[in-house]
């Protein structure tokens, strides 16, 4: 059967100040009024049921998370003790999916995505589980690349090998010839004019047992572990055992400890619109553009303001006067006034406000 995994542990920094440890962003209303983790909910709507559905966020905003989905068990919700990256994340979430079912096909995705249309999604799910399930298919993961659009710098991306013959009227599908890391804008530019190779959306389709063995061939210590803190599932040491053994397992993301490895990977064409939400300026993408290409999202007055995106809520009124490629994010305790083309300043913001004392803007 499918189940789905939705990692929902990021701390979204670049979205400061609207979001914060407490807040982070994918319990945010960032594109529509549901919030980033409860669109990808009501996207996994008709395609896998909520008693098969994992959320792995962080322990604390596990209540939080709770709240927002009040249609999963409440012992879907599993909260890390701390950030590991996401190959612990996916491991144990694979152990505990294949505990009931040794079968277990998994789809994995972030809470924090744009995707549409959600029928084109589904389509495309289908077609990866279909890859997967097939009786010749042991061991094959299958993952989306999106096509790119413009040389992003904050995505990786996908480089495409020989098609996969299938039926007509099905997406596109490739054997995965390598991954490449986020590029420099010099080489992301060369990426969009070779054609034959996508945006890694970073969902997987697979099963729990594959990447189970994988694991275990390949991160001996953390698959150790992980099968220690599921032994102690339902039993009254689980959050002590979770503790321990969680937070004695390295950093790692599934890329290196997996993906760049294995060998039966393809890769399907989305036929979706994707979009990684991971900054303002990429919700800026989002938003409708007014004559003067500003994106706003506010009660808003702007004079010569040109290519800007502005953002606050309807009681405060925001004036901008000359300019230009900026981002204006306004809460009720802190505002942030930015050059909308730098974006990695913004990690340093944690940094600064933690040093001065003033973790209350955290």
């Amino acid at each position: 059967m499918l189940h789905a995994l939705v990692m929902a542990g990021g701390s979204g920094t670049r979205f400061w100040p609207e979001s914060r440890a407490a807040q982070p962003k994918q319990l945010l209303g960032l594109v529509g009024g549901r919030s980033m983790l409860q669109g990808t909910l009501d996207r996994l709507a008709g395609i896998v049921p909520p008693e098969r559905t994992l959320v792995v966020t962080n322990s604390a905003l596990a209540e939080a998370v709770a709240a927002q989905l009040p249609q999963l068990p409440r012992q879907a919700i599993v909260g890390e003790p701390c950030k590991r990256d996401t190959a612990p994340c996916i491991g144990l979430a694979a152990m505990i999916m294949a505990r009931t079912d040794p079968e277990a096909t998994m789809l994995v995705l972030p809470a924090d995505h744009v995707i549409r249309p959600e029928e084109a999604f589904g389509r495309a799910v289908a077609l990866a589980v279909q890859l997967v399930d097939a009786p010749s298919a042991a061991g094959r993961i299958v993952t989306f690349g999106a096509k790119p659009t413009y040389p992003a710098e904050t995505f990786g991306y996908i480089e495409r090998g020989d098609r996969v013959i299938l039926p007509a009227g099905a997406p596109a599908v490739f054997q995965v010839r390598r991954f490449r890391e986020k590029p420099p804008r010099k080489l992301a530019e060369e990426f969009l004019a070779q054609g034959g190779i996508y945006w890694n959306c970073g969902m997987f389709v697979w099963k729990a047992q594959t990447i189970l063995a994988a694991l275990r061939e390949r991160q001996p210590e953390m698959h150790e572990r992980l099968q220690r803190i599921v032994q102690a599932l339902g039993t009254p040491s689980f959050q002590e055992v979770l503790a321990r053994q969680f937070t004695a397992i390295g950093a790692i993301s599934i890329d290196y400890a997996v993906m760049e490895d294995a060998q039966d990977v393809l890769v399907v064409e989305a036929p979706f619109e994707w979009d990684d939400l991971g900054s303002w300026q990429a919700l800026g993408r989002h938003l409708p553009l007014d004559e003067h290409g500003n994106a706003v999202s506010a009660r808003h007055v702007g004079v010569n303001t040109r290519g800007c995106i502005v953002r606050g809520p309807d009681d405060h009124l925001i004036v901008t006067l000359g300019l230009s490629d900026c981002v204006v994010v306004h809460t009720p305790d802190a505002t942030l006034v930015a050059n909308k083309h730098d974006e990695e300043s913004m990690r340093q913001v944690a940094k600064l406000l933690q040093e001065r004392g003033w973790t209350e803007y955290l």
